[in-house]
């Protein structure tokens, strides 16, 4: 069979299979469209059938997550995790603790991991899990309860050599901390087990910043490829957690002016830049709503809706909040603001049409594998001073991260050059850089 006839067989095959999982069917139907050269050099991938192999998680684990509420009511929630693939090292991936957590997006999630971890060049694998509980409204207590009860099951299925967690949406430095405090009560000190800890217990410097450095560091790649720079650019962000607050500071710091963040109650929009220590303040520190950012900031407007939407002057749009949240409308918006540079912060924040669209109109678009690759890189780097007992300074991880976006860019555009008609294809190029390395471990490996 030739790589298309098996490519439309295997496509059709996870129509059938994934129907009831729409966020793991888009994210598989993308991958395939792009990885068709791969497969036409290597006959003998289609002859293992990789890519259904590569598709279809390792192992996925579920289990219940039983934990007592202030008023002493017992609550339950499910737990996951998605252990996707270890064909180049332990599964790493985050935990996401959301009321929309279901094993369709984990799935897609942790199937998006394999690749991003790839492109870092590192030894890790990919996995993703997390649990539909919502750490919004509850108290420390109860947050603290519940992590200890996910943890209590957790525990049996990672491990430093195994699979390493990291945080994702909902779980930050005061979830980690609980997670990491009940696996050690039960396991004993494995500190390099879970990554994004407080600096007090094995974390890294730059780990919390890294996800949205490392989008920056990546944008301007991109911009050097078009002979321009950051300063005087303005860019458009959403979100208001670590990817956005800290993609903010790093392009304001390199010039550019960030007009924009956003929250799931509404958005900002402020012409002068948005003020990051106050960002930093109220989201991070208070835990409030962005409107207490307007309240505050007299250049500052506060809306309602999607920032998408919003009719501004931008040359970069950098998606970081959650998967499909540009769709084809505010892709149209963009186009009409005059953006030029599309950078995923989140994973797979693009709508296929938006994607579609934007492409179209030679849009240059950094995919999320690729452009949100520092938050697993700095995680990898924490794994290696876990287990060295060293601590790096700040300076030298984001070096290292620098030069590690730097290079996922390069294994992209390259992919893109070699085996497309379009040199900024860049969500093809991180696909096929991705997955041949992926198919190559996997192969030589053996198949069961």
């Amino acid at each position: 069979m030739n790589a298309q006839d098996y490519i439309k067989e295997t496509v059709a095959r996870w129509d059938k299979a994934y129907a009831n999982e729409p966020e793991f069917l888009q994210a598989l139907h993308e991958f395939a469209a792009t990885v068709g050269p791969v497969l036409a050099e290597h006959d003998e991938y289609v002859a293992a059938n990789l890519l259904q192999m590569v598709a279809v998680p390792e192992r996925i684990i579920t289990f219940r997550v039983p934990w007592l509420d202030d008023q002493g009511q017992a609550q339950v929630n499910t737990g996951y995790r998605v252990q996707a693939n270890s064909a180049i090292g332990p599964y790493k991936g985050g935990l996401r603790f959301h009321p929309s957590v279901n094993l369709s997006i984990l799935k897609f999630l942790g199937f998006e991991q394999i690749f991003k971890n790839a492109l870092t060049g590192l030894p890790i694998g990919g996995g993703k899990g997390g649990s539909d509980f919502d750490p919004k409204g509850k108290s420390d207590q109860e947050i603290m309860r519940f992590c200890q009860s996910f943890m209590t099951e957790l525990q049996r299925h990672i491990g430093p050599d195994t699979d390493v967690p990291a945080g994702d949406i909902g779980v930050g430095a005061r979830e980690i901390g609980y997670l990491y405090g009940q696996y050690k009560r039960l396991r004993g000190f494995e500190n390099g087990v879970i990554t994004g800890k407080p600096l007090t217990y094995g974390g890294s410097l730059a780990r919390t910043e890294a996800t949205g450095y490392g989008a920056v560091y990546f944008l301007q790649e991109m911009l050097k490829e078009k002979d321009q720079t950051m300063a005087g650019k303005r860019i458009m962000v959403s979100g208001a957690g670590n990817v956005a607050t800290y993609a903010v500071e790093k392009a304001q710091e390199l010039g550019a002016t960030v007009v924009s963040v956003s929250d799931s109650t509404g958005y900002i929009i402020d012409e002068n830049g948005i003020d990051v220590p106050l960002l930093k303040q109220v989201k991070e520190v208070e835990r409030q709503r962005l409107n207490v950012y307007a309240e505050r900031k007299e250049t500052a407007q506060y809306f309602t809706g999607s920032v998408w939407h919003h009719a501004i002057p931008v040359d970069v749009i950098l998606p970081a909040a959650t998967q499909n949240e540009v769709d084809e409308a505010g892709a149209k918006q963009a186009l009409e603001n005059g953006a030029k540079f599309v950078v995923e912060g989140a994973n797979m924040p693009l709508t296929q049409e938006a994607t579609d669209l934007l492409m179209a109109k030679n849009l240059y678009i950094a995919p999320g594998k690729a452009s949100n690759a520092g938050g697993v890189a700095v995680s990898a780097l924490e794994m290696a001073q876990n287990s060295q007992r060293l601590h790096w300074t700040f300076e030298e991880v984001d070096g290292q991260l620098k030069q590690i976006m730097a290079d996922i860019y390069r294994q992209a555009r390259q992919a893109a050059e070699q085996y497309t008609d379009n040199p900024d294809n860049l969500i093809a190029g991180a696909n096929i850089a991705g997955f041949a390395k992926i198919a190559q471990a996997m192969y030589s490996q053996g198949l069961v």
